[in-house]
């Protein structure tokens, strides 16, 4: 095995569950402290660029954002040498500019989530340990990802509120609404605990987040899955394009 630094890793949401075109080196089981993770660790090459691969719902896309394992997930992939995530989600737009197709690089998260294990902190502590999530993604990797955009020619939204619900049920209309006053221009399901058990373990973390549909009463008629499913065909075909250019060396 190659022993060329891991540039980044990705986490795959739905309607990411392989990345076209990376080259598979090798694919890897790793146990944790903590169960076991979404499944195994695709080591390959893409860009010229070493990184990994996990999808955060399974292979099969099995797992619902409820039962994911986020702590067998990080640690997993901080034991392997990683130091650079880019977490993909598929997402609802709440606000005008959020549309269908849209990529976007949010820059804070608001938490609605519940009964998730949302911590490496809880037992067997010396002292009580708190970490500082004011910028709960890291902005050299967020800037990284901005840059890549610029050089992919693909339009990125810079900067948005991501809402984490609990899932596995999409939102009320009511609840978009709540939602949107709170300050939200996203709602999604996985970002949390995600995105703080990575800052836990000093890992530089940043969402690329696939507007798959308008949420919930911002646009007339039910959510179906055919429509989801359409608009992530055409937003992960732009997400692969721009991890192909994805520059993490100085980071």
């Amino acid at each position: 095995m190659s022993e060329t630094k891991i540039a980044f890793a990705v986490i795959g949401g739905t309607g990411l569950t392989a990345i076209e075109g990376l080259e598979v080196i090798h694919r890897e089981v790793v146990h944790t402290p903590y169960g076991e993770p979404s499944g195994q660790i695709t080591h390959g090459m893409i860009g010229g660029q070493r990184i990994v691969f996990l999808a955060r719902h399974g292979y099969t896309h099995n797992i619902p954002p409820h039962r994911i394992n986020y702590r067998a997930n990080i640690w997993a992939l901080h034991s392997i040498g990683v130091r650079n995530v880019v977490a993909v989600g598929a997402v609802g737009g709440i606000t005008p500019q959020m549309a269908p197709q849209t990529l976007v690089i949010p820059n804070q998260i608001i938490d609605y989530t519940y009964g998730r294990s949302h911590t490496f902190f809880d037992e067997g502590l010396r002292s009580v340990t708190h970490i500082d999530f004011s910028q709960p993604y890291c902005p050299k990797l967020r800037q990284a990802l901005l840059n890549a955009g610029k050089q992919a020619a693909i339009d990125l939204i810079d900067g948005g509120t991501y809402a984490a619900t609990q899932g596995p049920r999409l939102e009320s209309a009511a609840e978009i609404l709540r939602l949107e006053r709170d300050g939200c221009d996203l709602v999604g399901m996985t970002a949390m605990p995600e995105a703080a058990l990575a800052k836990e373990l000093g890992l530089s973390y940043a969402s690329c987040s696939v507007v798959a549909n308008w949420a919930a009463g911002k646009t007339s008629g039910e959510i179906t899955m055919s429509e989801i499913h359409r608009n992530l065909v055409v937003g992960m075909e732009r997400l692969r394009q721009l991890l192909k250019v994805l520059n993490c060396c100085d980071l």
